[in-house]
């Protein structure tokens, strides 16, 4: 059971178009609205998160990641303090 609302504001010309393509799928607003965000949320999360390659583009991309790591001693100074929380 849903148990959180989600209040916005709209134009009267958004809402009425909401409303029909609702309709025609058969669903109500809140419905219609709430399966479209997630949609629409997915999306972007995935966008962040996945990408492709093609077979050469993978085989540079690999070779980096497979790559020695370079000594970096800023970065090993850093890592080697504690962290404000812990003191």
């Amino acid at each position: 059971m849903r148990n959180i609302s989600i209040n916005l504001r709209a134009l009267s010309e958004q809402r009425d178009l909401i409303d029909r393509a609702a309709r025609v799928t058969g669903k109500n607003r809140s419905d219609f609205m709430l399966e479209a965000a997630c949609e629409k949320a997915q999306n972007i999360v995935l966008e962040r998160t996945f990408f492709a390659l093609d077979q050469e583009a993978f085989s540079r991309f690999a070779a980096v990641l497979d790559a020695p790591v370079e000594a970096n001693p800023s970065l090993d100074r850093l890592l080697s303090k504690r962290p404000l929380w812990e003191q």
